[in-house]
This record gives C-alpha cells, structure tokens and sequence, in this order.
C-alpha cells in the first residue's frame, strides 16, 4: 500500500513540475523585459505557439503509444505545398484536400509500422522521406508563393476575434477536442491502456492494431493543419517549411510531461510545454542566442526531459 502511494504522490509531483517551471520562466522573462505581461504580447505568444501545439498534439496520441512519429514535419511542409498550389484553382476546398493528404500519409505511416512489424521510429522516418521527396516534387523544389487572390482564402486565419488571434483560437479548439477524445472516448481510455503495456492491453481484447492506425492517422490529420496554418500565415507553401519544428515539437511533448515510454501524460501537458518552449524561444532572442543554435538548446532540453519522465521500468534493457 505505501508503494502504491508513493507512486501516486512522485506522479503528482513529476505532473506540477512544468507548471511550475512555466511560471518561473514568465517571470524570469517580466524581470528581463518588463511588459511582456501585456494582452498585446500575451496574445503574439499564443499565435506563435499555435502552430507548435497543433503540431505537438498530433504526436501525443503516438507517444501516448509509447510510439514515436518521426514524420510530421514533412507531412505539414506537403500540407502547405498542397495548399499553396491548389488555392488558385480550388478556393477555400484546397484546405481539406491538403488535410485529407495529412490523414492518409499517418495512416500510411500506422499501417507500415502495424502490418509490417516495424517499429515506429524507422517506419516514420521512411514515410518522412517519401513525403519529403512527394513535396519536393511537386514544388520543384523551391517554395510557392500565395499569390493575392488565394491570400483572399487566407486571410481569416490571420484575424482576430475579440482581441484574440484566430490562429490561436484553431488550437484552442484542436487541444479542446483532443481533450475529450483522449479522456471520454473508448479510444482514448485504450490508447493509456496500450502506452501503459501492450500485452495487458492485448489480454483485456483491445484491438491494439486499430488503436495505433488511428493514432498515427490523427498524428498526420494534424500535422497538416498545423501546414495550412503555418502556410497560410507565411502567405507560402515550402517543401522544408516545418522542418525546424520536429525536435520542438517533440520536446514540447515530453517537456510538458507525456512519458516517452507511453502510458502518461495528455494534451493539457502538451499545451504547458508548448508554451514552455515558446518562452524559451523568446528568452533565447533577449539573451542573444544564435538562431542557429536553437536546436542545441532543443535537443539538450529534450535529452534532460526524457531523462526524468523515462519510466526505466518498462525497459530493462536500454538499447
């Protein structure tokens, strides 16, 4: 009885740390820029960081898993291609058509991994790969600009509604939804019940197979999103448009709390360490850091996350 509380009270102490380290982090930042605590500035954060959460959310559902999705980068720089060659021609219908692009490429990369047996890191960065080269060819290899009578099509994304940024409102609505299918949904009761150990969750009759297609599809839908969005406020679609956004994303993931090892975390702790890493970003411009030394920063962030969230028990041999 005693270790099974104590296992609850580490549990709620590992879960109030990024919460408590945003926090620290805001007020670092009002110290060494008074004014940051504005509704002008507050608002340009939850903009920014819209994209990264949208991004991040989609990876949640596979690292809930216990998974990993290497591909959603290429996946959101495709989405924004698709949509920047297809707005001309098709209007405001280029926007599901890039999306529905998202959702078969994760649901590509759900089946490789399911039916072929391979694990996730490598299936998705093979289906990356293709979807690197797909985007690259129908780009040509350089970026597409949104010309004026698509950005008619766009504009609304970069609006505000009540002093609040449509785009952040897009992600307020992603995470909302993410919410609830992860806490009331049969999927997502299975998706904890299959991160916390596959063979119980096979012995109890989940169709654990199902429950990772579904998740990798979801990963993709909003990786493309996370594109059009991202497309849509930069007036360009790129073949690298989201590639400084994988390690981010990721970190946002396992800095907000999600274990890597799968079974714990959730789309709350995910928005904590998004925005956790936003402010990082910002602290790093008013220190001076090297935008080129972003992801050194990232990826140190990411090592030390893992390091404390790995649950060592579920692997007892480190490969």
């Amino acid at each position: 009885m005693k270790k099974f509380s104590d296992r609850i009270a580490a549990g709620w102490f590992q879960g109030a740390i990024p919460p408590a380290l945003l926090v620290l982090l805001i007020v670092i930042v009002e110290i060494g820029s008074p004014g940051f605590l504005t509704g002008e500035t507050l608002a340009l954060l939850l903009a920014n960081t819209a994209v990264l959460f949208i991004l991040a959310t989609g990876v949640t559902f596979v690292i809930l898993l216990g998974g990993i999705d290497l591909s959603i980068q290429a996946v959101a720089s495709l989405a924004s291609v698709i949509l920047a060659q297809l707005l001309p021609s098709l209007g405001i219908l280029a926007f599901p058509v890039a999306i529905a692009a998202g959702t078969v490429f994760g649901i590509l990369s759900g089946v490789v991994h399911v039916r072929l047996r391979v694990p996730s890191f490598v299936a998705t960065l093979a289906t990356g790969g293709v979807v690197a080269g797909i985007a690259l060819w129908i780009a040509q290899g350089r970026a597409i600009t949104i010309e004026e009578a698509g950005r008619q099509n766009t504009m609304w994304i970069n609006g505000t509604v009540a002093g609040l940024p449509v785009v952040a409102i897009l992600a307020a609505g992603v995470g909302l939804v993410s919410f609830l299918v992860l806490r009331y949904t049969r999927f997502g009761r299975y998706s904890f019940a299959v991160g916390a150990g596959e063979p119980a969750a096979l012995a109890a009759g989940v169709n654990v197979d199902r429950v990772k297609i579904v998740a990798f599809a979801l990963s993709g839908t909003l990786s493309a999103i996370a594109g059009v969005i991202l497309a849509s406020r930069l007036s360009s679609g790129s073949p690298s448009l989201a590639n400084q956004l994988l390690l981010p994303a990721i970190a946002a993931v396992i800095v907000g709390g999600t274990a890597i090892t799968g079974g714990l975390g959730g789309v709350a702790r995910t928005a904590v360490g998004a925005l956790i890493i936003s402010i990082v970003r910002i602290g790093m411009t008013f220190v001076g850091v090297n935008i080129f030394a972003e992801n050194v920063v990232f990826g140190a962030v990411l090592i030390i996350a893992v390091a404390i969230t790995i649950d060592r028990s579920k692997i007892p041999v480190i490969k």
